[in-house]
């Protein structure tokens, strides 16, 4: 800055296969990142390489000299810095004229300066003291003077390393979730039985995502794997280690936080992002032919929002579940489908009506197991146009809520897949369960919509409403939309679609 004296700094900066693996400058400002003077010294490097004399390493150079030159050498680097290596020099000195000194029984002699084995780890340089300190003082914050967003752009540092397959990722998300893990909040809370705040129990969401990100990463060795293993097995049997559900079961519903309002925020900050432009990428490792990371990635989401899985117990756990198979829908909703992509929603949608206890669509499930509304309205708009009988047959499998049924059917134990659907005394503490009932009502209403002229549609469809839907409020709803539907001013009155109104609001 003008107004600034102009200081002169001391910087060293050491490579390796193209990585910066330490620095040090004089300038003495502590941070994360690199100070201004070792990216200025950095960026000076890469745009004038040829000003910047390149040394062989000094054991080469030393190998050169006579005993003289040698002797001259050493005296004068001892001279020039008499105080700080003298007595390192002396004691060298007295081990190297000692037969027996460790210093003896090795050969050679080290040299920083000729970069490490080719077998040897490189990595770029870390201040993990640093990243320490940071995190400590934002989470001592508690979220005051943006110390959240602070977390957040540290989390973003994290994925942007794993993005470029930077082993530091994994070194800095272990320092983060140490400090986490450090936090004096999570005892008290403890203690007092009482709930973490929303915005901090989001940045353990984050934490947890993240090393799922890393645990799943292709190209890191077993022994990785297992350290990390080793690791979060570690953290998880501390006892102020938040659950995933909640604050230990101690935490009471704040059902001013309850969906939908936290599902209508999370689509703002989006039963923001410009949009982007998919396209098919080959993917040439892969077997099959005209598979593409796009079509890899639909099939895999497809997969995750058709996993049969249990509704956890906590409040925020509940609404992280509706929340994140929306944002996960959402992200679908802007692909353009195509052939190909249709093709792997046929394969989808058949595979998991068919599939046994791992798929939510499957012929028997868990009376507790999370619903389908969401994800079978999105499949079911998305197949119509394609397969129709598909995507009435998936739909018309999600619509049932069995948590609600004061019985559940027990499956045919003569197939092997099937798991019975056990009936437990306690009604379960489903937080989230109007939004889940709104969810089966705009299913329901969507296939109204779709079914219009069609008798034989109609009247499965009103069925499985008599069946599955429990809301007299919801009924209600449905008869006015089959009412609205059947009477659109554009055409004449559906009397099919009149009569499913007249009997849904007799019911």
């Amino acid at each position: 800055m003008q107004s600034e004296p102009e200081t002169v700094c001391n910087v060293a900066i050491s490579f390796d296969r193209c990585k910066i693996t330490s620095v040090t400058c004089s300038c003495g400002n502590k941070d994360i990142f690199y100070c201004a003077h070792v990216v200025a010294l950095s960026l000076y490097r890469i745009r004038k390489p040829d000003q910047v004399k390149l040394h062989l390493p000094i054991s080469e150079t030393l190998f050169q000299m006579n005993r003289d030159q040698l002797q001259k050498f050493v005296q004068y680097l001892i001279t020039v810095h008499h105080t700080e290596v003298l007595p390192t020099a002396q004691k060298i000195a007295d081990e190297i004229l000692s037969q027996n000194s460790e210093i003896n029984q090795v050969h050679g002699a080290p040299d920083p300066t000729a970069g490490a084995s080719i077998d040897d780890e490189n990595c770029w340089h870390l201040d993990e003291e640093q990243v320490q300190e940071q995190v400590k003082l934002f989470l001592s914050q508690g979220g005051y003077h943006g110390s959240g967003k602070q977390l957040n752009l540290l989390f973003a540092k994290v994925r942007e390393m794993l993005k470029m397959r930077d082993s530091n990722g994994a070194r800095m998300l272990t320092l983060i979730t140490e400090q986490f893990m450090a936090d004096p909040r999570l005892s008290l809370w403890r203690q007092q039985g009482t709930a973490m705040t929303d915005k901090y129990r989001q940045l353990w969401d984050e934490l947890g995502a993240l090393w799922m990100c890393i645990v799943l990463n292709p190209h890191c060795k077993l022994e990785q794997k297992a350290s990390w293993l080793k690791q979060l097995k570690k953290w998880n049997s501390v006892d102020v280690c938040p659950w995933e559900d909640g604050n230990h079961g101690n935490e009471l519903p704040n059902l001013t936080n309850a969906l939908p309002q936290g599902a209508n925020a999370n689509q703002d900050n989006l039963g923001h992002c410009k949009s982007l432009e998919y396209q098919h990428l080959p993917a040439h490792k892969f077997l099959e032919e005209g598979e593409s990371y796009l079509t890899l990635a639909v099939e895999v989401a497809l997969i995750g929002l058709g996993q049969q899985r249990i509704m956890p117990d906590g409040l925020y756990a509940q609404e992280k579940v509706c929340r994140n198979e929306e944002q996960l829908i959402s992200k679908l909703q802007e692909i353009e489908l195509d052939d190909t992509l249709v093709k792997i929603f046929r394969k989808q949608a058949v595979f998991l009506l068919e599939a046994g206890p791992y798929s939510g669509l499957g012929e028997v499930i868990h009376r507790e197991s999370v619903p389908m509304h969401t994800f079978a309205k999105y499949l079911f708009t998305s197949l119509l146009p394609h397969d129709a009988e598909l995507a009435y047959k998936t739909a018309l499998r999600a619509m049932r809520l069995l948590v609600l049924e004061s019985t559940a059917p027990s499956g045919d134990m003569s197939r092997p897949h099937h798991i019975a659907s056990v009936v437990p005394n306690r009604y379960p503490r489903w937080f989230t369960l109007s939004h889940i009932e709104s969810q089966q009502c705009e299913l329901a209403s969507t296939m109204l919509t779709a079914a219009k002229g069609d008798v034989r549609r109609l009247e499965t469809v009103l069925e499985s409403i008599q069946k599955n839907i429990h809301s007299s409020s919801h009924i209600f709803k449905l008869a006015q939309d089959a009412f609205k539907i059947a009477t659109l001013m554009d055409s004449l009155p559906d009397i099919t679609l009149l009569k499913v109104s007249l009997e849904l609001g007799l019911q």
